[in-house]
């Protein structure tokens, strides 16, 4: 009961296909792709901390 055959893989193809028709389905599958890569590479990449000190002229230039 918990192995998805064949014909119910076809079973759900075929109501994805009526609810969104032959058009919408390469943007969807597309998009999906595009997120999925983007979140794979969010997790591999080391987070960037930017750590520079800023330099702030206004401060420097009021002397009175």
């Amino acid at each position: 009961m918990g192995a998805l055959s064949i014909q119910h893989l076809l079973v759900v193809l075929v109501v994805v296909l009526l609810l969104f028709g032959s058009k919408k389905l390469p943007e969807i599958g597309g998009g999906l792709g595009r997120a999925i890569k983007n979140f794979k590479k969010a997790t591999t990449e080391p987070d960037e901390i930017d750590i520079t000190a800023r330099n702030n002229s206004n401060d420097n230039n009021k002397s009175a």
